[in-house]
């Protein structure tokens, strides 16, 4: 791994995102070292706990476009784009409890990666946000049932369509934030909850993860997300979403 480090104390580990220069965006390097390192986790019994956190001012910035736009609409953007989902099923589907340890910005795939885990903590300054209906694109990876499944239809639609940022206290407030809390405290408050999970049996967590794991894709299944990036990749080559996508840019000042 060269964009992810990973620390295990125990039956509490913690992966953190390590790309800091670049807000941790998700490119698609770092989503095959997230595949990878689920499955590295799974191969480790004694660990029950998987703290997520992100290094530097922010959790994680969502996925690098520029590095899948490049790729054009080839089949290579078309497994880039893909990549993500399977990230975030690998995430859903690891053995260990997974506590997200949200501070700074939580955009897009960043979103999707932290609804992926199990938990969610957040500082009281994070600050969430979905823009990728304003570049032009469908949120991909999963995103919509995941959301769907956290705060219901009608809200998953308001912040996918606006594009709004929302802070901490409305995630928590939307049931997708499990606990806010000051920013010098965050980090202390996800390895005391890691800390508590972990004194439990490693059979009632995994049983009570996949029992609410199977509820939930019965409410809103991801079955389907593995079309996600077919609909990404003709966005990108869509005329009218590249224009949306230029015209958000420029009032942007980029």
């Amino acid at each position: 791994m060269t964009l992810l480090t990973l620390q295990a104390d125990g039956a509490v580990a913690r992966l953190t995102l390590a790309r800091p220069e670049k807000l941790n965006a998700l490119s698609p390097q770092m989503l095959g070292e997230l595949i990878e390192t689920a499955r590295v986790l799974d191969a480790q019994p004694d660990v029950k706990v998987v703290i997520l956190a992100g290094a530097g001012r922010s959790f994680c910035a969502g996925f690098d476009l520029a590095a899948f736009a490049a790729q054009g609409t080839t089949g290579s953007a078309r497994e880039t784009a893909d990549l993500g989902r399977r990230m975030a099923e690998a995430i859903t589907a690891m053995r260990a409890l997974t506590i997200a340890q949200i501070h700074g910005h939580c955009v897009g795939g960043g979103l999707v990666l932290a609804a992926a885990c199990d938990l969610r903590v957040a500082a009281q300054d994070a600050v969430f946000s979905i823009p990728e209906v304003e570049l032009g694109i469908p949120l991909a990876w999963g995103g919509i049932p995941r959301l769907v499944r956290e705060i219901g239809p009608a809200m998953t639609k308001e912040l996918v369509l606006t594009c709004r940022p929302f802070g901490a206290e409305e995630a928590r407030g939307l049931g997708f934030v499990n606990r806010v809390v000051p920013g010098d405290e965050l980090a202390a408050t996800a390895q005391a909850l890691a800390v508590q999970l972990a004194t439990r049996s490693a059979l009632t967590l995994t049983a009570t993860k996949t029992h609410v794991n199977a509820v939930a894709e019965e409410l809103a299944s991801t079955a389907g997300a593995v079309r996600d990036a077919d609909v990404l990749a003709a966005a990108v080559a869509d005329e009218e979403s590249r224009a949306v996508a230029a015209a958000h840019l420029e009032r942007r000042g980029r």
